[in-house]
């Protein structure tokens, strides 16, 4: 049980965290898909989103953020 009344485990609860200059950190029971809606697969529970716009693997990241001087601020 998670505490609020509900059944989810901890680690099913969908969780977004914004890293520092970096990608979405995406955890949880989420489903990510297009533009159009098509699923788009999951091979681990947290995943990494590209918010550069630079990743050659969109919408995951591929570090290019670093390369780049990618800043959140």
């Amino acid at each position: 049980m998670d505490g609020g009344g509900g059944s989810h485990r901890r680690e099913d609860v969908p969780q977004v965290v914004a890293c520092p200059d970096g990608p979405f950190l995406v955890r949880g029971d989420v489903d990510i898909v297009t533009p159009d809606g098509q699923p788009i697969p999951r091979t681990r529970r947290t995943v990494a989103l590209c918010r550069c716009g630079l990743s050659t693997i969109k919408p995951f990241c591929d570090g290019t953020h670093r390369a780049s001087g990618f800043r959140t601020t």
